[in-house]
């Protein structure tokens, strides 16, 4: 059971809500859409799943038809009391909380994870970076964001939309792009195609790099992607650290694979 799309709009109604674009809310209107994200987070009844902007719950309830253990993230205090009425006499953990400020690592530091939304377009990429960084018992994401920005978490070396969070993502997961999502689906209609992302950890390669100074190189060799990453890095990396890591100073930030990235960063960190 999920909500039609003349049920979100007599909930936008009696509760006077204005979807706010400065919170990147879309709410998802189509009920098939609902259930196949459900269905591709591969719920098994009893998981413990956590939603980042609900909304008006019409995921929430998807995943909760699955047998889903659901904590609800959201911003938005009238949002909240449409969750409480949606999913009332149901089980599902709603907090009244920003999930960019939200303690990660204290509120799911215990079992395995999964995060499943329908991301506000507004925080997706810092959100996921900072959960792959602070939360190892997230186990797995399949989240709904951008197209542009589901590229930019899939991105390979040596196209144009590999960058920094393409790197930290391959750092330390697998991703894919398993579904496509047109603007029609959503109440209001954004103007841009959306994209279903499975990222899922792996075991981390090296252990032994440090990931400060990894992330740190990363994101100053894209501050100038144009840039050879002699120039890019001059002031952190000398020729001797290019030298013995085999990487080529003439070379820009979207020609490394994160292996050489993970290279450069042990050759400074000594």
């Amino acid at each position: 059971m999920t909500l039609t799309r003349t049920e979100v709009r007599d909930l936008l109604d009696r509760y006077q809500i204005n979807p706010k674009r400065s919170l990147g809310q879309n709410f998802v209107v189509e009920p098939n859409t609902v259930r196949r994200i459900a269905e591709l987070a591969g719920i098994k009844t009893g998981d413990q799943v956590l939603e980042i902007g609900p909304g008006l719950g019409s995921l929430t309830l998807a995943l909760m038809d699955q047998g889903a253990h659901v904590t609800a993230l959201e911003i938005d205090d009238k949002l909240v009391e449409v969750l409480q009425e949606v999913t009332a006499g149901k089980e599902v953990n709603i907090l009244h909380e920003d999930a960019m400020k939200f303690d990660f690592g204290t509120h799911v530091a215990t079992g395995s994870w999964k995060l499943v939304a329908n991301l506000p377009y507004n925080i997706s990429v810092p959100l996921i970076c900072n959960i792959l960084d602070t939360s190892p018992s997230i186990t797995e994401m399949l989240v709904m964001v951008q197209s542009e920005v589901a590229d930019r978490l899939v991105a390979r070396p040596q196209t144009k939309a590999y960058g920094f969070p393409s790197v930290k993502v391959s750092f330390y997961a697998e991703a894919s792009v398993v579904s496509r999502v047109p603007p029609s689906v959503f109440l209001p209609r954004p103007r841009v195609d959306s994209a279903i992302v499975r990222i899922k950890r792996k075991p981390l390669t090296d252990e032994t790099v440090d990931t400060e100074i990894l992330f740190s190189l990363v994101r100053m060799g894209f501050t100038h992607r144009r840039k050879t990453l002699r120039r890019s890095l001059d002031a952190t990396v000398n020729e001797e650290e290019f030298q013995k890591s085999s990487i080529n100073p003439k070379a820009r930030a979207e020609e490394l694979s994160v292996d050489e990235w993970v290279r450069l960063a042990k050759e400074v960190q000594l």
